[in-house]
C-alpha cells in the first residue's frame, strides 16, 4: 500500500499526479494544473514508481513521456479516477444540480450555424453553469487541450482514450457552380472526378482521398486535386459557389446554395459516406454531471433533428 501521509487517499493523489503529468507532458506544466510545485509533483510520481517497482516515465530534459508500461497503466488509471469520481458524485448532494465552468470545442461552420442556439438553450435550462465554447476547425485533442466535451462530424473512431457519443449521421453532397460545370463538363463517373478541379477539406501536403458507394453499392476511393483546399466548410462552399471546382462536404453547409441554384449536385448516383456528428470526452470526465446532461441536451435536439435540409 502506498502511504506518504498516512493514508490510502494518497495513492489516488499518486495516481492523479502520474496522469496529469502523462496529459501535460511534463512535470512544470502538471504542477501548474495541479496547482502544486513541481518538486511535490515529482515526489508522488517517484513514490509511485517505487511501490510499483517499474518505470513509469521516460524522462529527457526535454519532455517526458511514458513508457510502455506507463502508456498501459495510465489507461487504466483514467477508469480508477472515473470509479473515484462516481463515488463522490454519489454522495454529494452539491452536484445534483450542475454547476461551474463546461469547456466546449466544436467546428466553425456548425458552431454558427447550428449550436450557438442549443447552448443558449441548455444554458437557461442550467443557470449555474457557465459554458467556454471554442469555434475551431483544427483537429483537437481534448486530453491533452483540456476540453471538457469536444463535438466533431468525421468518420466516427474508437479510442481506449475516449467516449465517442454519435448523435447523428449527416449525410454529405458532391456538388460545384452550374458555371464550372458549363466550362469543364459534368462528371459521369467517380473516376471522372481525378480529371477536374476539386476542393479538398484539409491541406495542400495531403494526399485527399474521396470515397464514394457506386451504384452497385461498392465503395470507389478516388484521389482528388485541385487549386484550393481549406479546413473550413464555408470557405470551400464559397469557393465552389465562384466556379472553383467541385466539392464534397455535408448537406447542411451547401443546402441553401443548392436550393437558390447557385450550386448544382452532381453523381447522384454515386453517394459519398455519411458522417458522424460525435461528441467526444476523455474517459475521465464520463461521470460528469454536467458532461452527460449536455451530452443527452444534444442527443435530444440533434439525434431527432439532424442538421441538414430544412433546418
Amino acid at each position: 500500500m502506498l502511504i506518504l501521509l498516512g493514508g490510502v487517499v494518497d495513492k489516488f493523489a499518486a495516481i492523479h499526479a502520474f496522469v496529469q503529468v502523462v496529459e501535460a507532458g511534463g512535470f512544470a506544466a502538471a504542477a501548474r494544473d495541479m496547482g502544486m510545485s513541481r518538486s511535490a509533483v515529482n515526489k508522488l510520481v517517484i513514490t509511485l514508481e517505487t511501490e510499483l517497482g517499474v518505470r513509469l516515465l521516460q524522462r529527457s530534459t526535454r519532455q517526458v513521456t511514458p513508457t510502455a508500461t506507463g502508456t498501459a497503466f495510465y489507461e487504466r488509471c483514467l477508469g480508477i479516477l472515473a470509479d473515484l469520481e462516481e463515488a463522490e458524485i454519489a454522495v454529494s448532494q452539491a452536484q445534483a444540480e450542475p454547476v461551474g465552468t463546461l469547456r466546449v470545442n466544436a467546428p466553425m461552420t456548425f458552431g454558427t450555424l447550428h449550436l450557438g442556439p442549443v447552448i443558449a438553450e441548455f444554458m437557461a435550462q442550467y443557470p449555474e453553469v457557465q459554458v467556454q465554447l471554442t469555434l475551431e476547425d483544427r483537429f483537437i485533442d481534448p486530453l491533452t487541450e483540456g476540453f471538457d466535451l469536444t463535438l466533431r462530424i468525421a468518420q466516427s473512431e474508437p479510442s481506449p482514450r475516449l467516449v465517442v457519443h454519435e448523435l447523428a449521421q449527416l449525410s454529405c453532397v458532391l456538388c460545384a457552380a452550374p458555371g464550372y460545370l458549363e466550362r469543364h463538363g459534368h462528371p459521369t463517373s467517380a473516376e471522372d472526378l481525378r480529371h477536374h478541379s476539386c476542393l479538398a477539406y484539409g491541406e495542400l501536403a495531403s494526399r485527399h482521398e474521396w470515397v464514394l458507394a457506386s451504384p452497385q453499392g461498392e465503395d470507389i476511393s478516388v484521389s482528388v486535386n485541385g487549386a484550393m483546399c481549406s479546413n473550413n466548410g464555408e470557405v470551400l462552399r464559397d469557393a465552389a459557389m465562384q466556379g472553383l471546382g467541385i466539392v464534397l462536404l455535408p448537406q447542411f453547409i451547401v443546402q441553401q446554395g443548392l436550393e437558390q441554384g447557385s450550386l448544382q449536385e452532381i453523381l447522384p448516383d454515386y453517394r459519398p459516406r455519411a458522417l458522424s456528428l460525435c461528441v467526444i470526452y476523455p474517459t475521465n470526465r464520463h461521470l460528469s454531471t454536467k458532461v452527460q446532461l449536455l451530452t443527452a441536451f444534444l442527443q435530444q435536439r440533434f439525434g431527432e433533428h439532424p442538421p441538414g435540409p430544412g433546418v
